[in-house]
């Protein structure tokens, strides 16, 4: 948050940051756009031809894949949050406002998986700005070949 702003108000100023960073790293992008209530995932129950939210407003979700490794997908949502999906592992509830710092985090190799004895498991952790993580919990059966090399 800038100044009590939020620095990405919009799914399209959210993907516009997620073009120049595939840009800064060399990767590819590909997004789909998903426009007005009858289309996003989470207005399932908007009637048929029902484009608009009660308040009039016309939602906008996105759908981003980055090319390389880690395979990174990024589902923005209209709420100001984010679904992103790092080598099949889902991480919620990301703020639109963390998506560039997470994805600066896997792609510069600060995020590691930590393992877990009891029970069994790992975290992936991905470090955020402001002393902030997250943490995601991975059963021990997901781990990719790009995963495994980041146990700790």
């Amino acid at each position: 948050m800038i100044g009590g702003m939020d620095q990405f108000p919009t799914t399209e100023a959210a993907v516009t940051a997620l073009r120049a960073l595939a840009a800064e790293y060399g990767r590819e992008i590909e997004v789909s756009h998903d426009i007005g209530a009858d289309q996003t995932s989470r207005r399932s129950a908007a009637g048929v031809g029902v484009t608009t939210d009660p308040d009039g407003s016309l939602p906008h979700e996105a759908y981003v894949e980055l090319g390389g490794s880690p395979r990174v997908s990024v589902r923005i949502f209209p709420e100001d949050d984010a679904l992103i999906t790092v080598e099949g592992v889902e991480c919620p509830d990301v703020r639109r406002d963390d998506v560039p710092a997470f994805l600066r985090s896997l792609f510069d190799g600060l995020a590691h998986v930590k393992a877990r004895r009891f029970p069994p498991g790992y975290f992936l952790i991905v470090p955020l700005p402001g002393d902030r993580t997250h943490r995601e919990f991975m059963p021990m059966l997901s781990l990719s070949p790009w995963l495994s090399s980041r146990v700790r």
